[in-house]
């Protein structure tokens, strides 16, 4: 019997989840992941396209059909071993958990609706009044709404994030966003608060508008039988990294949740800009944080495990789902349910050895997994992908938080050697973005050895 089927018919507990009392509502994980999981589901039911003849074994069916008897037997016992675990399920809601972003009431936006507000000049003189009118909505979940928008005053086309806003609490999007600026992260212009007609207070993140995602992109060369031009996946990639080396090192804070629908890109330069810092927190040593975050197909191991005292290490294991999405067409992980989404991952891994279950959850590692052999990467991607690519996946889809790859390491990658060559271009003939201004910030901790990797020879001053 198919191994996901059957994980529907379970019912899981619920884990300790730790200290962390700001994260986005479970449901919201269904609604982000169905946008992608569609070229799953268009992959699984068209026999004879053409993905299929460049993928081997990237999918459920595929990897358990590369498993001898005894594999397929343990893979199968996997569900009900995994049981014990309590693992908590995507089905299952807390509402003390639940942030208090979460959209409610009548703080709909409607198209042609004109907004106005003031805000501080910038060179200390009284706030001026400024008008929105808005144009059309482009993102919603169980944070709120994302609508696009029109400055009347300097006809500049914006992101408008609209959130309701518990009184009670401040919030850590906004705290956070006012830190960051960075070439590859979207930038907050201002923000401003509104009030309905029922006294509910709503926040507003005025952004900077960005039209296309990583995700629609994707599947836009699946719709036409292509796969994505590797030349974009290293630069989308390469630059996935640069924000996050900026995010994590500089500013001090993990994502968490890093998926193509947070991965914004210009279509016409094709610079990348990280947006929806919803989740994202300063991770504090010893202070626990919440497990049950990221959404479920760029989920570290850890977190599935339960891990509340984590790293930035679970936005490096994102990263790494994020480039094999890219590279195959489809999730390499594409699991059902939280358990399910471990059950895909030690179908390609391999069963984690107590070592490996130690650095991601120490309460597990007297749990009995049945032994699943780890796949090459080979059976999981066709043999003309790039070896390159290959092994820089391998260094970050690694059990242990503490073997994967930083930001900044990954930025030096031979993976993305061929960006740091002067005659590399895009495929239309113009240049590439700036992927090699970086700040002295930015360089901070590297060594010697790591800097000269990471700035080609021809932009050194």
């Amino acid at each position: 019997m198919n191994v996901m089927r059957r994980l529907k018919s379970f019912t899981f507990g619920r884990s300790n989840t730790g200290g962390d009392s700001s994260t986005k509502k479970v449901k919201s994980n269904k609604k982000v992941t169905n946008n992608c999981s569609e070229v799953k589901e268009k992959a699984m039911a068209m026999n004879g396209n053409a993905s299929s003849k460049h993928l081997k074994a990237n999918t459920s069916s595929s990897n358990s059909s590369a498993m001898n008897g005894n594999t397929k037997e343990d893979a199968n016992l996997l569900p009900k071993k995994l049981q014990g675990m309590k693992i908590r399920d995507d089905e299952l809601d807390d509402d003390k958990e639940v942030e208090c972003r979460t959209l409610k009431g009548n703080g709909i936006v409607e198209a042609g609706q004109i907004i106005t507000t003031t805000i501080d000049d910038q060179d200390g003189q009284p706030k001026q009044a400024i008008s929105y009118m808005a144009e059309r909505v482009v993102g919603t979940g169980s944070f709120g709404v994302v609508f696009k928008a029109k400055c009347l005053e300097t006809s500049k086309t914006v992101a408008i994030k609209k959130v309701l806003q518990d009184k009670r609490y401040r919030n850590r999007e906004l705290q956070i966003m006012q830190l960051l600026a960075h070439p590859n992260v979207v930038q907050l212009y201002h923000h401003f608060f509104s009030t309905t007609e029922k006294d509910e207070l709503y926040l507003n993140l005025v952004l900077e508008y960005v039209s296309e995602t990583i995700c629609r992109l994707s599947k836009h060369y699946f719709r036409i039988n292509q796969h994505m031009p590797l030349i974009y996946i290293r630069l989308y990639s390469y630059q996935i990294c640069r924000a996050l080396a900026y995010v994590h090192d500089v500013v001090g804070v993990c994502h968490r949740d890093i998926k193509p629908q947070n991965l914004l890109v210009n279509p016409h330069t094709h610079q990348l800009k990280l947006c929806d810092f919803g989740s994202a927190k300063k991770l504090v040593q010893g202070e626990p944080n919440i497990s049950y975050i990221c959404s479920r197909y760029y989920r570290a191991p850890e977190l599935i495990f339960g891990a509340t005292e984590y790293t930035t290490a679970i936005d490096m294991w994102s990263v790494g789902c994020v480039l094999a999405e890219l590279l195959l067409g489809q999730p390499l992980f594409p699991g059902d349910s939280a358990v399910d989404q471990l059950v895909e991952i030690v179908k390609v891994l391999g069963t984690p050895t107590t070592e490996e279950i130690k650095c991601m959850n120490p309460n597990y590692t007297e749990f009995r997994f049945p032994q699943i052999k780890r796949h090459s990467w080979s059976k999981v991607f066709n043999k003309r992908m790039p070896p390159d690519a290959v092994d820089f996946i391998s260094k970050l889809l690694q059990y242990s938080p503490k073997l994967r790859l930083t930001a900044l390491e990954a930025c030096a990658q031979p993976f993305f050697d061929e960006l740091r060559d002067p005659n590399t271009s895009l495929p239309d003939g113009r240049p590439l973005p700036p992927l090699f201004n970086f700040t002295d910030q930015e360089l901070a901790g590297a060594s010697p050895e790591l800097v000269q990797r990471l700035i080609p020879a021809d932009t050194k001053k």
